[in-house]
C-alpha cells in the first residue's frame, strides 16, 4: 500500500477532458472547394491517420502529390482581441490541400470560422504574422508602431498575405522556400537546398540561405549573420551555410534557434535589425582585384531578385532546386550525372560553404555569376579565370544596385560538443517556458535520445542581451509548455504524463478517464474496474477508448461521493482499463493551460491543467510569500502547494483557504491536527491523504470530544452572540474548559521543515497583504480569514504589538488569550529575521491619519506588484495632503520603503521624516496632478468605489476640485474618473476616425418616395430646428431652391390671341422661367453642402432638372420640346453640370467612399454625361477624388480630352499693369523679344493690347499677388480715374474690379460703414453724378452723364464687394447694416424714372454684387432680411432678369444657408482667392455663356467654406440642445479683448480671432476650450459636425423645458429655505438627475409609507442627505453619508464587531480639520461644500457621547485593566476596541516609559504623553483613570 500512497501523493488531476478534432477539418468537407479535394482521393477522416498506428505524420508538411494521402496540419494560439482586453479562447489555423481555415472562439461561443482562404496550388504552410507599418527603421521605434496583422499562406512559387483590415498582398518567391517563420519584424524565409548544389571544382561563393521580408511590399533581402570567432573578433557575413537549419523562432525575446546538420549542434542567435556598419561590411565594393573575398554582393543575385519581382517565372532561377528544373528526368538518372550536364554549368557557382568549425570560410557576398556565352561548355576549368581576374564584373548591367540586408542574427550560445553525439539529434520541438518564480528556460526536445534539454537564460541587467546558463536534461518522449501557470507537461518514455516547473518535478498528471500507464502495464489480464466519477467524464469517452462493452464500462457501483474511498478502489485494482493499446502518444497545441494529447489509437483529447489557486485571497498570499522567499525555496513551496491543491478530488472554492492554511502551517512546522482552530477545518469531504497521514476511521457513533470541540469553536461563540439567540432567550451553555493539557505538550514547532526559518518574513508579508486588503471593501471575508492565521503566528512569535493591532481591528475575532505553540528557544536562533521587519505593526490607516494630523511617520513598507493599493494611497496622500509634487514623479519615494530580499539600511537610520504641508504653485494644480497621475497608473472609478470612504475622501475631494474646471484636452480616462461624461465622450469621439457623427440624420429612405426627391432630404432637421426655431424659413428655402417640380406658367389669354399664339406665348414664358430653374442648382449645392453620407452600395441620388411647366386652370403640361418656338441648342448642358456638382457636394468629407463607388455612379445614358462630369468636379472639391485609382484617372483623361493645358507664368507686376491699362508695349531687350510674340490677335493688336480681354485678369492677378499687403504704391495704380478724359478710356465695369482689387490690397483700411464706401468714389463723379431719384436731368455739354453714373454705381458695387470679402462669415452688424442700405438703394434706383441713364443691366449687376456681399457677411446665418431680399428677387422673372442674375441671387441664398447653417466662410488668403473665382462680378448672359468667366468656377466657394457650427449635445439623452457660450475675442488694432455671450447652437467667429470659448453655468457643467494653446482640438470638434457634449448639472432643466430658469431645484427651495429637507419631495428628483442609483435610492429609501413611527427620522435624514448630494453635485458621497450614519447607530447599539468603519469616520473628521483642507477653503471661499457642514459635528458629538456613556457605565474598569495588562470581561471586547481606536490610545507597553502611577496633575500627564502623539481630548478621558486622586484642573 505504501508505494501506492507515494504514487498518489504527487498526483495532479487534470480537468475538462474533451475529445479534440481540429475545427477546420469538418469545415473543409463542406466547403464548396471540397469537390476537387475529393478528386485527389481524400480519405475519410478516420483514415487520415497513417495505418501503422503512429500519428507522427499528422502535423508534417510534405509536398502533396496525387499519390499520397491528403495531408493536413493545424496550429492553435491564444485568442487575440481587437480591443486589447484579456481574452481566453483559442484560435485555430487549419491547412489542408489548397485551403486555409482560420477559426476562433469568443467569450460567448466555441470555435467558429473567421476566414477561409482557397489558393491555386497546395498550401505548404500557413501562419500568423504581424507586419510593422512604419517608415522609421530604427530599433527603438518598435514599441509604438502600428501593426498590420496578417495571415501568410505559402505556396510553392509565391506567398499570399491577407491582413485583417482586408488588404491582400501577393509576393512571388525568387527561390524555393523550405520554411517560413514569423518574426517580430516580418517574415523570415529559409531557402530549400538540395545536394545538386555541391558540384566538384574550385570553391565558389555560395548564395545566401536565409532571407527576410519586412513588409508585403518590401523586397526580399538576405540575412546577415554576426558570429564571434575564436579570437574574439566577430565576423559579419551573409548566412550561406546549408547545414544551418532553423528549428525555432521566438518573437519576444527575438531569438532564433538553429541546428547544424554537420556538427549536430544547436545554437541560439538574437534576431535584430542590421546596424549601418554591418551593412557596409557586406556591401563593400573592392577597390583592387575581384578576389572572391571582397567581390561585391552578387549583383546577379540582385538582378535576379529584381527581375523576378517583375514577374518572371522562377524556373530559370539559379536559386531553384536543381531537381525541379529537371523534374521530368528525375526518375531515371542519378544526381551525379545531372550535375555534370552542360546545361547547368552556371550552377557550379553554388558551392557549399564549410561549416564554421572546420575553419571559417571567408565570405563577403555572393560571387557574381558569369553569364557570358563561352561558359556554356562542359569543361569545368573555363568557368572562372584566375582568382584575381576582374573579368567577372564585366558582364554586369551597370544599373543594378545591391540589395541592402535588413535583419541580422547575432550569435548568443551553442551547446557544448559531446563525444557521443548522434548524427540526427535535431530538436523536433522547441519552446520557452518559465518556472513558478519567473526563471526562463529554453527547452528543446531531442526525440532520438528521448531527452528534453532545458537551458536556463535571463536578461542582462541592462536588458540589452540574453545570458545563457547551464543545461539540464530531462528524460522525455514529448513535452509542451503550460504558459498560464508557468509549468510544462512532459511525457515520459514510460507513458506517464508529468508536470514540471522549470526543471523541478511537480507530480504526475492524472487524467480522469485515461489509464495510468504504470498500472496498466503491470497486469496483462484485462479486468473491468470501477469507472471514475462519471460526472467528469464526457459522453464520447466510450468512443475514444475503443469499443468497451457498455455493461462493463458503467459498473453497478453507486456513485461514491467520498473521494478517499473512490481513490482507494481505483488504485487497488491492478489494471484500470482493458484496452492496453491506448496510451498517450504525443502532446501538441498548448494554449494558456489547455493542451491536446494524441492517443496511440489516433484520437485526440484536450485537457485543462488546473490553476495554482482560484480564490483571490490565496493567490495574493502566494504571490507575497513567493516574492519574499529565495527562489529555490519558493519553487519547492509552490510545488508542494500545487500538488496538494490539485490532487484528484481537490478542494472547492470555499475550502481552498483552509487547505492553504493547513498546507502553509505544515510547511512551517506546525502540527495542524493538534492545533485547535485548524483541527476541524471543513474540507468538504476532500481531505485527501496528501495533507495528513491516514487516520483510523472514527466510530460512527461519535464521542463526547466532538461536543466539547463544538462548544469551544468560533462558530458557537458567534451563534451565542447572535441576536436570534437573545430573542429566543437561550441560556449560554457552560463550556467545560477543553482538556488543554493533552494538546499543549506536543505543540512544539518542527524546526526541520521547509519554511521554519522564514516564518518572520512570511508573517510580515502576510501582514502587509492584510493591510492591503483593508483598502478593498470587497475583501472583508478574506481579511477575517487571514486574521486567524496572523494572530496565531504573532502569538507564537511573541509579537504583542501585532496581536494588539489585530485585536483593535477585529475585537470579536481576536480573543486576548488563545492557544500558543511553543517555539523551541534553541531553534529561534535559526529563524531569519529580515531587515525590513518592524516591531511596530505597519498600519495604513494609522499612516494616513498621522499625515492628516501633520505628524511624522516612517516610510510605509510595500511589496511591489502586490500591495499596489497601499502604494497608491500613500503617494496620493503625500501629493494631495502634504503637497509634495515630486512624490508621484520619482520612483524612489521617501514615503515608501520597497521591501526586497536584499538587506536595506537598518531601521535606526530610517528616522521619521516630519512631513509638513508645502505650499504648491496653485492648489488646484495639486488636484489636477493627482487625478492625472491616478489615471496614468490605471486607477478607475470602480477602484475608487471599493476604497473605504475615509481613505477615498481626499481623492474624492481632488476629483471634486477638478470637476468644476477641467481642461478640455484631458484624456478620456481622466474625464471618466472625475465624472465628466460630457468630456470623456468628447475625448472618445475625438479618437474615432471621421465617420458618421451623432447628428447625421438617418432618414429611412422609404419616407420621401411619394414626392419627388428634390435633393434636400438629407438635411439635419434636428439641428436646423434648433438654430431657426421660431419660423419656417428652412422650408421656404427648400421651396425656392428646388428644381425637380414643374413650374407654374401663368399667362392670361387675351381675346385677340389665337390658340396657337397663346401656346407660343406660354412656351416663351416657360423659357423665361427656365432661365431661373437652370440657375438654381448652384445655390442648392451651397444649401446642402456636405450634408449626406452615401451608402456604398447605392448610387448617389441626383435630383431631376425639371424644365416643364404646368398651366392653370386645367394644369396642362407645357413643354419646350413641342417645336413651336426656337430653343437655344445645348441650353441645359451647363445646368445639368451644375446639378451634378450640387449633388456631389452633398457628400460629406468624412464619408467612406472608394474608387469603385465613383465609377459605379457613372451613368448609362450619354445625356447624363454632363451631370457625371459635375459629380466628378464635386468629388475633387470635397477631397474624395484622391481615392480614384490611377488607372481610372488615366481612363477619364484619355476619353474626355487629352490636351492638358499648362498655365503660362504672368507673375510680373509691370506687365500686368500694362495688360490692365493697355497702351504701347515697353521696349524689351533683344533676348526677350521673341518670347512675347503672340499668335493671338484677340490680345495683341500690333504693339498695343486688347485691354477688353486682358484687363480683368490682370487686375485680379495684381489683387491676389498683393492681397492684404497694404501696399499703397500698387494700390494707387488701381485708383479710379478722376478726370472725365481718363474716365472715357475705361469700361465702367472694369472700375468695379479695380476698386475691388485696390480694397483687397489695402485690406486693413476697409471699414464697415457707408462713409468709407463713398470715399472710394472720385470727387468728379461724386460732385456731378445725378441723384437717380431726381426728375429732370441737369444738362452739361462736357460731362457724359451716362459714363459718370455708370462709373458711380460700379465703384460703389466694387467697394461693397470688398466689404463682403473683408467681413465674410463674420455676421458683423455694422457691415450688414451698411450693405443692406446699399442693397435697398439699388432696389429703389431700379424702379426710379431715370434708371435708363445708368442702364437697368448695370443696376441689376450692381444689385446682385451687393446681395452676394451681404450673403457673404451673413454666410450660414440664415438672416431673415437677406432671405426676404432673395425671395423678392426670386419672383422677378421678366425683363432684364437673365440666367446670370438668377444665378447670382440664388448663390446668395445658398451662401446664406451654407451647408444648412453648419458652414461659414473663411477669410484666409486661399479662401479669398476661391471666393473671388466663384463670385466673379460678371454674370453669364445665358446658360451657355462662358465668354468672360467659366461657369464651373462658380463652385470654388467650397474651398472657402469651413465648418463653424458648434452644437451642444446633451450627453445623457444624446440630443442636441441649447447652451450658453461665452466667447472671448483676442485684442486687435480695432478693439480691446472682449467677451460676447452666444446661445449655441451657433456659428463661431473665425477661430484665429478667439482666445477661448467657455460653456457657461449654471445649467451645464462649465467647460473651457482654450484656443491660445492651439485650435486643433476645436477644429476636430467642428469637423465632426461640431458636436460638443455638455452635461446638465443636477437640479437643472434644459433651456427648452425651462427657458427662464424658474423651475430648477434650487429656485424652488429658495422660498422656504428653513424647511428645505421636508420641502424636497423625492418624486421630483427624476427631473434633476439621470443617475439610476440616485433615482432608485429616492424610490426605496425616501418615500414615506403608512405608520412610519420612529422610521420617520431615518427617512428625513435620507431625504436631506439625498438633497445635499444632488444640489452640491456630489452624488458619490451618498454611500459615505449612509455608512457613517449606520456606523453611529451600530456603535450606539454596542454592536461593533470590527472597527474599520470607526477608523473611516475618524479619517473623515481628521481630513476636514487638516491644515491642507483649511488652507484650500481659505483660497476658494466660493467653492461648494464637499460634505455638509452640519453633518460632521453631529457625527463627532454622537460618537463622543456613546463612548463616554460606556466609560461611565463600567468601561473605565475595562480600560484600566487593558492599560495595566490585566484580563477583563469578554463582553466588553468590542466597545473597548472602539474606544482605543477612536481616541488613539497607545498600547500598554508604551506606557511604562511614562511612569503611569504617581502623576499628580493633568499638566504632568500632558507632558509625559507628548511623545505618544495622543490627542488632548482623549487624554482628558483617560485622566481620571491614570491620576489616582484627580486634582482639580486649575492648580
Amino acid at each position: 500500500m505504501s508505494n501506492f500512497y507515494e504514487e498518489r501523493a504527487t498526483m495532479i488531476a487534470a480537468g475538462d477532458l474533451q475529445e479534440f478534432v481540429p475545427f477546420g477539418r469538418d469545415h473543409c468537407k463542406h466547403h464548396p472547394n471540397a469537390l476537387n479535394l475529393q478528386l485527389r482521393q481524400l480519405q475519410p477522416a478516420s483514415e487520415l491517420w497513417s495505418s501503422d498506428g503512429a500519428a507522427g505524420l499528422v502535423g508534417s508538411l510534405q509536398e502533396v502529390t496525387i499519390h499520397e494521402k491528403q495531408k493536413e496540419s493545424w496550429q492553435l494560439r491564444k485568442g487575440v482581441s481587437e480591443i486589447g482586453e484579456e481574452v481566453d479562447y483559442d484560435e485555430e489555423l487549419y491547412v489542408a490541400g489548397n485551403m486555409v481555415i482560420w477559426s476562433k472562439g469568443s467569450k460567448s461561443q466555441a470555435l467558429a470560422v473567421y476566414k477561409a482562404f482557397t489558393v491555386d496550388s497546395p498550401v505548404q504552410q500557413a501562419l500568423w504574422c504581424d507586419f510593422i507599418i512604419s517608415q522609421d527603421k530604427s530599433e527603438k521605434a518598435y514599441s509604438s508602431d502600428e501593426v498590420e496583422k496578417c495571415i501568410c499562406i505559402l505556396q510553392s512559387s509565391c506567398i499570399n498575405m491577407h491582413s485583417i483590415e482586408g488588404k491582400d498582398y501577393i509576393a512571388s518567391l525568387p527561390f524555393q522556400v523550405a520554411n517560413v517563420w514569423p518574426t517580430k519584424y516580418g517574415l523570415l524565409f529559409e531557402r530549400s537546398s538540395s545536394t545538386h548544389e555541391l558540384p566538384p571544382g574550385p570553391p565558389r561563393e555560395p548564395l545566401p540561405t536565409m532571407f527576410s521580408m519586412l513588409h508585403p511590399l518590401d523586397e526580399i533581402t538576405p540575412l546577415v549573420c554576426k558570429s564571434g570567432s575564436l579570437f574574439g573578433s566577430s565576423r559579419v557575413q551573409y548566412v550561406v551555410d546549408h547545414a544551418m537549419k532553423i528549428v525555432f523562432l521566438n518573437t519576444d525575446p527575438s531569438i532564433i534557434m538553429t541546428y547544424d546538420t554537420v556538427q549536430s549542434l544547436h545554437s541560439v542567435w538574437a534576431l535584430r535589425r542590421v546596424k549601418p556598419e554591418e551593412e557596409n561590411v557586406v556591401l563593400k565594393f573592392s577597390e583592387q582585384g575581384g578576389t572572391p573575398q571582397n567581390v561585391a554582393t552578387s549583383s546577379s543575385l540582385t538582378a535576379h531578385l529584381r527581375s523576378l519581382s517583375k514577374g518572371d517565372s522562377p524556373v530559370a532561377s539559379p536559386f531553384q532546386n536543381y531537381s525541379s528544373i529537371h523534374s521530368q528526368s528525375r526518375s531515371t538518372s542519378s544526381p551525379s550525372l545531372h550535375s555534370r550536364s552542360p546545361s547547368i554549368s552556371n550552377m557550379a557557382a553554388l558551392s557549399r560553404a564549410h561549416s564554421p568549425a572546420l575553419g571559417v570560410h571567408s565570405f563577403s557576398g555572393v560571387q557574381r555569376f558569369n553569364l557570358s556565352s563561352h561558359n556554356q561548355s562542359p569543361k569545368r576549368h573555363s568557368i572562372s579565370h584566375s582568382p584575381n581576374s576582374n573579368s567577372n564584373g564585366s558582364f554586369l548591367a551597370p544599373e543594378t544596385e545591391p540589395i541592402v540586408p535588413e535583419l541580422c542574427i547575432d550569435h548568443l550560445w551553442t551547446e557544448t560538443i559531446t563525444n557521443i553525439r548522434e548524427k540526427n539529434s535535431q530538436a523536433s520541438k522547441v519552446f520557452i517556458t518559465s518556472d513558478l518564480c519567473g526563471q526562463k528556460f529554453l527547452c528543446f526536445l531531442v526525440e532520438s535520445e528521448l531527452q528534453l534539454r532545458c537551458v536556463k537564460f535571463q536578461e542582462s541587467n541592462d536588458k540589452t542581451q540574453l545570458i545563457f546558463g547551464s543545461i539540464t536534461n530531462i528524460h522525455a518522449k514529448d513535452a509542451a509548455p503550460v504558459e498560464k501557470i508557468d509549468t510544462m507537461l512532459v511525457l515520459e518514455g514510460s507513458g506517464n504524463l508529468v508536470l514540471y516547473t522549470g526543471v523541478v518535478r511537480v507530480g504526475k498528471v492524472f487524467i480522469p478517464g485515461l489509464p495510468a500507464p504504470s498500472l496498466t502495464m503491470s497486469n496483462t489480464m484485462p479486468r473491468p474496474s470501477t469507472p471514475l466519477d462519471s460526472v467528469s467524464t464526457p459522453k464520447p469517452l466510450s468512443k475514444l477508448l475503443g469499443s468497451l462493452d457498455e455493461v462493463v464500462l458503467f459498473s453497478p457501483v453507486a456513485e461514491l461521493r467520498d473521494s478517499s474511498k473512490l481513490h482507494d478502489s481505483l488504485y487497488n485494482e491492478d489494471c484500470t482499463f482493458q484496452q492496453l493499446g491506448t496510451y498517450i502518444h504525443s502532446i501538441r497545441d498548448p494554449v494558456r493551460n489547455r493542451v491536446t494529447l494524441e492517443l496511440s489509437n489516433g484520437s485526440m483529447v484536450r485537457i485543462t491543467i488546473p490553476e495554482i489557486a482560484t480564490s483571490e485571497l490565496v493567490q495574493t498570499c502566494l504571490q507575497a510569500i513567493k516574492f519574499i522567499l529565495p527562489k529555490e525555496i519558493a519553487v519547492q513551496m509552490l510545488v508542494k502547494w500545487y500538488s496538494v491543491h490539485s490532487a484528484p478530488g481537490g478542494p472547492s472554492y470555499h475550502s481552498e483557504w483552509n487547505l492553504f492554511v493547513t498546507c502553509l502551517m505544515n510547511m512551517m512546522g506546525y502540527n495542524t491536527d493538534r492545533l485547535a482552530w485548524t483541527r476541524n477545518f471543513d474540507f468538504e469531504g476532500s481531505l485527501s491523504p496528501v495533507i495528513a497521514p491516514k487516520k483510523a476511521r472514527p466510530s460512527e457513533t461519535g464521542s463526547d470530544d466532538d461536543w466539547e470541540y463544538l462548544l469551544n469553536s468560533d462558530y458557537h461563540q458567534n451563534v451565542e452572540s447572535h441576536l436570534l439567540n437573545r430573542s429566543l432567550c437561550l441560556n449560554p451553555l457552560e463550556v467545560s474548559q477543553m482538556k488543554d493539557e493533552d494538546f499543549s505538550q506536543n505543540l512544539i514547532l518542527d524546526s526541520s521543515t521547509l519554511l521554519f526559518t522564514h516564518i518572520p518574513a512570511i508573517f510580515f508579508v502576510l501582514h502587509l497583504v492584510y493591510e492591503e486588503l483593508k483598502l478593498n471593501t470587497l475583501m472583508g471575508e478574506g481579511i477575517r480569514s487571514l486574521v486567524g492565521l496572523l494572530v496565531q503566528l504573532a502569538r507564537d512569535l511573541k509579537l504583542e504589538p501585532y496581536v494588539d493591532h489585530y485585536y483593535r481591528d477585529y475585537p470579536t475575532l481576536v480573543r486576548t488569550t488563545g492557544q500558543v505553540c511553543t517555539i523551541d528557544q534553541g531553534q529561534t536562533g535559526f529563524m531569519h529575521h529580515p531587515s525590513f521587519f518592524t516591531s511596530e505593526p505597519p498600519s495604513i490607516y494609522q499612516w494616513v491619519s498621522s499625515c492628516l494630523k501633520g505628524e511624522g511617520m516612517p516610510p510605509y513598507p510595500y511589496l511591489p506588484g502586490i500591495c499596489e493599493r497601499s502604494r497608491l494611497v500613500v503617494l496620493s496622500i503625500a501629493l494631495y495632503i502634504l503637497g509634495n509634487e515630486s512624490s508621484v514623479s520619482d520612483e524612489s519615494s521617501q514615503y515608501l520603503s520597497r521591501i526586497a530580499i536584499v538587506p536595506q539600511k537598518s531601521q535606526a537610520e530610517q528616522e521619521e521624516n516630519r512631513f509638513s504641508f508645502r505650499h504648491s504653485t496653485s492648489v488646484s494644480s495639486l488636484a489636477e496632478r493627482l487625478v492625472v497621475w491616478m489615471t496614468d497608473v490605471g486607477f478607475t472609478l470602480r477602484d475608487l468605489e471599493t476604497l473605504p470612504f475615509g481613505i477615498a475622501l481626499p481623492i474624492r475631494d481632488a476629483i471634486y476640485h477638478c470637476r468644476e474646471q477641467p481642461a478640455s484636452d484631458w484624456p478620456e480616462a481622466v474625464c471618466l474618473l472625475i465624472g465628466r461624461q460630457d468630456l470623456s465622450k468628447q475625448a472618445c469621439e475625438g479618437n474615432l476616425p471621421k465617420g458618421k457623427s451623432v447628428l447625421s440624420s438617418d432618414v429611412p429612405s422609404g419616407t420621401e418616395t411619394e414626392e419627388e426627391d428634390d435633393g434636400m432630404n438629407d438635411m439635419n432637421q434636428e439641428v436646423m430646428s434648433l438654430i431657426w426655431s421660431e419660423d419656417l424659413r428652412v422650408q421656404d428655402v427648400r421651396r425656392l431652391l428646388q428644381s425637380a417640380h414643374p413650374v407654374r406658367v401663368n399667362v392670361v389669354q387675351y381675346p385677340e390671341l389665337s390658340d396657337h399664339e397663346f401656346i407660343e406665348e406660354k412656351e416663351n414664358r416657360l423659357l423665361q422661367l427656365c432661365q431661373r430653374t437652370m440657375a438654381l442648382p448652384v445655390g442648392r449645392g451651397m444649401f446642402t453642402l456636405f450634408s449626406y453620407h452615401p451608402v456604398p452600395t447605392e448610387p448617389l441620388p441626383i435630383p431631376k432638372l425639371n424644365l416643364t411647366g404646368r398651366a392653370p386652370p386645367r394644369n396642362t403640361t407645357v413643354d419646350l420640346n413641342s417645336g413651336n418656338i426656337d430653343v437655344p441648342p445645348n441650353m441645359t448642358s451647363w445646368a445639368s453640370f451644375h446639378n451634378g456638382v450640387a449633388a456631389g457636394l452633398k457628400i460629406a468629407p468624412a464619408s467612406q467612399i472608394d474608387s469603385a463607388w465613383i465609377v459605379y455612379n457613372k451613368p448609362k445614358h450619354a445625356e447624363l454625361a454632363n451631370e457625371y462630369a459635375g459629380f466628378l468636379m464635386a468629388l475633387g472639391l470635397n477631397g474624395h477624388l484622391t481615392k480614384l485609382a490611377t488607372l481610372n484617372i488615366h481612363d477619364y483623361l484619355t476619353k474626355h480630352g487629352s490636351n492638358l493645358i499648362g498655365m503660362s507664368d504672368l507673375n510680373v507686376p509691370e506687365q500686368l499693369y500694362q495688360y490692365m491699362v493697355g497702351g504701347h508695349r515697353r521696349f524689351q531687350a533683344g533676348m526677350h523679344r521673341e518670347k512675347h510674340k503672340s499668335p493671338s490677335y484677340q490680345i495683341k493688336e500690333g504693339d498695343t493690347i486688347n485691354v477688353d480681354v486682358t484687363c480683368p485678369g490682370a487686375t485680379l492677378a495684381l489683387a491676389m499677388i498683393y492681397l492684404k499687403t497694404n501696399n499703397r504704391s500698387i494700390a494707387d495704380w488701381l485708383r479710379a480715374p478722376d478726370t472725365m478724359y481718363l474716365l472715357d478710356f475705361v469700361k465702367p465695369e472694369f472700375l468695379l474690379l479695380r476698386t475691388l482689387a485696390r480694397c483687397l490690397i489695402l485690406w486693413d483700411d476697409i471699414l464697415p460703414n457707408s462713409k468709407w464706401v463713398d470715399s472710394n468714389v472720385p470727387q468728379i463723379i461724386r460732385e456731378n453724378s445725378i441723384s437717380l431719384s431726381e426728375i429732370e436731368l441737369p444738362c452739361s455739354e462736357d460731362l457724359n452723364l451716362e459714363t459718370l453714373s455708370q462709373a458711380h454705381v460700379y465703384i460703389i458695387a466694387g467697394a461693397c464687394l470688398s466689404l463682403g470679402f473683408r467681413f465674410a462669415g463674420s455676421e458683423n452688424l455694422s457691415a450688414f447694416n451698411c450693405l443692406h442700405k446699399f442693397a435697398k438703394d439699388f432696389m429703389t434706383y431700379l424702379s426710379a424714372p431715370n434708371a435708363s441713364v445708368t442702364g437697368p443691366y448695370n443696376l441689376e449687376t450692381c444689385l446682385s454684387v451687393v446681395l452676394l456681399s451681404l450673403a457673404m457677411v451673413m454666410a450660414g446665418s440664415g438672416n431673415l432680411k437677406v432671405l426676404q431680399l432673395c425671395r423678392f428677387l426670386h419672383m422677378k422673372t421678366g425683363g432684364e432678369m437673365n440666367y446670370g442674375f438668377h444665378l447670382a441671387h440664388h448663390m446668395a441664398l445658398g451662401l446664406l444657408f451654407l451647408g444648412g447653417g453648419r458652414y461659414s466662410l473663411s477669410t484666409s488668403n486661399s479662401s479669398i482667392a476661391a471666393l473671388l473665382c466663384a463670385l466673379y462680378p460678371h454674370f453669364p448672359a445665358h446658360s451657355t455663356d462662358n465668354r468672360y468667366h467659366l461657369q464651373a468656377l462658380r463652385h470654388l466657394y467650397v474651398l472657402a467654406a469651413e465648418p463653424r457650427l458648434l452644437v451642444p449635445v446633451d450627453v445623457d439623452t444624446n440630443m442636441p440642445c441649447y447652451a450658453l457660450l461665452e466667447v472671448t475675442y483676442k485684442g486687435t488694432q480695432w478693439y480691446e479683448q472682449t467677451k460676447e455671450e452666444l446661445m449655441a447652437p451657433t456659428l463661431l467667429p473665425e477661430l484665429h480671432l478667439l482666445k477661448q470659448i467657455k460653456v457657461k453655468g449654471p445649467r451645464y457643467w462649465e467647460l473651457l476650450i482654450d484656443l491660445s494653446k492651439g485650435t486643433q482640438h476645436l477644429k476636430s470638434i467642428l469637423s465632426k459636425d461640431g458636436v460638443l457634449y455638455v452635461k446638465l448639472r443636477a437640479g437643472q432643466l434644459s433651456y427648452k423645458e425651462d427657458p427662464m430658469g424658474w423651475q430648477s431645484l434650487l429656485a424652488q427651495t429658495v422660498a422656504n429655505r428653513n424647511s428645505e429637507a421636508r420641502a424636497f419631495k423625492p418624486e421630483t428628483i427624476s427631473a434633476f438627475t439621470s443617475d439610476p442609483a440616485l433615482l432608485s435610492f429616492a424610490e426605496y429609501f425616501c418615500k414615506p409609507t403608512v405608520n412610519m413611527g420612529q422610521k420617520q427620522e431615518i427617512l428625513d435624514l435620507f431625504s436631506s442627505v439625498l438633497y445635499e448630494c444632488v444640489t452640491q453635485e456630489t452624488p458619490e458621497m451618498l454611500p459615505a453619508y449612509i455608512a457613517m450614519d449606520q456606523a453611529m447607530r451600530r456603535l450606539g447599539r454596542r454592536e461593533m464587531s470590527e472597527t474599520s468603519e470607526l477608523w473611516q469616520i475618524k479619517l473623515v473628521l481628521e481630513f476636514f480639520s487638516s491644515r491642507s483642507h483649511q488652507e484650500r477653503l481659505q483660497n476658494h471661499p466660493k467653492r461648494g461644500l464637499f460634505m455638509n457642514s452640519e453633518f460632521l459635528p453631529v457625527v463627532k458629538c454622537t460618537i463622543d457621547n456613546t463612548l463616554d456613556q460606556w466609560l461611565q457605565a463600567g468601561g473605565d474598569v475595562c480600560v484600566h485593566a487593558y492599560l495595566s495588562g490585566q484580563p477583563f470581561e469578554e463582553s466588553q471586547l468590542s466597545m473597548l476596541a472602539c474606544f482605543l481606536v477612536y481616541h488613539s490610545v497607545p498600547a500598554p507597553w508604551h506606557l511604562p516609559s511614562v511612569g503611569l502611577e504617581g502623576s499628580t496633575s493633568f499638566a504632568e500627564l500632558l507632558f509625559k504623553f507628548q511623545h505618544l502623539k495622543m490627542p488632548v481630548r482623549a487624554l482628558l478621558r483617560l485622566a481620571p483613570l491614570l491620576l489616582g486622586n484627580p486634582q482639580p484642573m486649575v492648580m
